[in-house]
């Protein structure tokens, strides 16, 4: 597996900038920093041969190692060829019924 490249303490320390910008934590993980300071995390996947992104959560009610979770039970999904952003959206239908 690759190496997670964030800690802690790095996204605490993030300031906003004028633009909204990413920090990548490693196989297809990243923080999205928006201008106003809202910390979004990310996953970035290819499926059917298009490149997708779901979202995991807001920082700091999910943490990084939740983060981290939610993109290895992502990654699990699409080992068996089911499309992550489909199954989220699936499964808050089926809470909302």
């Amino acid at each position: 597996m690759a190496i997670d490249k964030l800690s802690d303490s790095q996204i605490r320390n993030v300031r906003p900038r004028e633009k909204v910008f990413r920090i990548h934590d490693g196989l297809g993980l990243y923080l999205e920093v928006t201008p106003r300071g809202h910390r979004w995390w990310r996953f970035k996947y290819t499926f059917g041969g298009k490149e997708k992104r779901v979202a995991l959560g807001v920082y700091p009610q999910i943490t990084l190692k939740d983060a981290r979770e939610r993109r290895d039970a992502a990654r699990r999904q699409l080992a068996h060829y089911i499309d992550p952003s489909v199954a989220k959206r699936e499964a808050k239908a089926a809470r909302v019924a």
